[in-house]
C-alpha cells in the first residue's frame, strides 16, 4: 500500500497521507512524492482544486524522526526543500482537512494552504526548538504575519500544544468543525472551488500572494540553511536521541513535550 494515496473525481484531486500506523509521519521519499503530485496537478487541466487529508486518527505527525536522522537535509535540494517550491507553485486552491494532530512539518506546512477546516479535536504543536532545531516551511515569515510577533513566539519558543478554537483564533484554521463531518465538508468546499472559472480562480490566488513570494522565499532560504546547519550539531542529535528513548535530554536541549506522538517532530 502506498504512503500516500491520491484520486481525481471530477475536477478535484484528493491527496491522502496514508501511513497511519506512524501517525502519516513524513518520510523523504514522501516529501518527493507530494512534491511531483502537487507539481502534476499545477499542470493538469482536470485538476481544478486540490483537497489533503490524512487516513487514520492524526492529519500529520511531522518528520519520521528515524527516517529524518538517516536522510538529514541539505539546504538546498533536499526533498523537504521540493515540496516547499511545489506548495509556492501551485497556483490551484489547496483545501485541508486536519484532525487528530498537526505536529511540526505537519502544521507549518498548513500555511501554504488556501481553506483549512479542522476537527474540534485536533492538536496542533510546533515544537522545533525544543528539539534545537529551527520552524520550516517559510513558517517564520508566515506565522508571525498572521498572528503577529507575540502570540506566534508563544507557540514558536515555548512549542506548547494548542487546540484548533486557539489554531482558528488565530488565523491558522478557516474554520473548525464536528469530527464527522470534517472530510465530507472539506470535499464540498474543494468542489465548489473547482466549479468556479479555473482561470480566475487561478489569477486571483497569484495575485493574493504575489506581494509575500518575496518575504516568503526570502524566509524560506534562511530556514533551510539554518535548518541544515542545526540538524547536523551535537545539540540536535542529542534532543533527538532524547525524544526516541523518552528520556531527559541534557540541559542544552529541552525535554521534548509532543502531542501524542512516538515517532516525529
Amino acid at each position: 500500500m502506498s504512503d500516500i494515496v491520491t484520486e481525481i473525481s471530477g475536477n478535484v484531486l484528493r491527496v491522502e497521507l496514508n501511513r497511519p500506523a506512524r501517525k502519516n509521519a513524513l518520510t523523504a521519499a514522501m516529501y518527493t512524492t507530494l512534491a511531483g503530485i502537487f507539481a502534476s496537478a499545477a499542470k493538469d487541466d482536470q485538476v481544478r482544486a486540490v483537497l489533503w487529508h490524512g487516513a487514520g486518527d492524526v492529519f500529520c505527525a511531522g518528520n519520521d524522526i528515524e527516517d529524518f536522522l538517516e536522510n538529514p537535509p541539505s539546504a538546498v535540494d533536499s526533498p523537504q526543500a521540493g515540496l516547499m517550491r511545489a506548495l509556492i507553485d501551485l497556483d490551484k486552491p489547496l483545501v485541508a482537512a486536519v484532525h487528530g494532530a498537526a505536529i511540526g512539518g505537519g502544521a507549518t506546512m498548513l500555511t501554504h494552504c488556501d481553506v483549512v477546516l479542522a476537527a474540534e479535536n485536533t492538536r496542533f504543536q510546533l515544537p522545533f526548538v525544543d528539539l534545537a532545531l529551527v520552524p520550516e516551511f517559510g513558517s517564520s515569515y508566515t506565522i508571525p504575519a498572521r498572528l503577529g510577533h507575540l502570540r506566534a513566539a508563544e507557540l514558536m519558543l515555548l512549542g506548547l500544544p494548542f487546540d484548533a478554537k486557539r489554531a482558528a483564533e488565530c488565523g491558522l484554521v478557516t474554520q473548525v468543525v464536528p469530527g464527522p463531518s470534517l472530510l465530507g465538508t472539506a470535499t464540498e468546499t474543494a468542489q465548489k472551488l473547482a466549479a468556479k472559472p479555473a482561470g480566475a480562480l487561478r489569477a486571483c490566488k497569484r495575485l493574493m500572494r504575489r506581494s509575500s513570494l518575496e518575504q516568503l522565499s526570502s524566509a524560506i532560504n534562511a530556514e533551510n540553511e539554518e535548518f541544515s546547519s542545526r540538524v547536523r550539531s551535537a545539540e540536535v542529535r542529542e534532543a533527538l536521541a532524547a525524544f526516541l528513548r523518552k528520556r531527559p535530554a541534557s540541559p542544552s536541549a529541552a525535554v521534548v513535550r509532543v502531542v501524542d506522538s512516538h515517532l516525529s517532530l
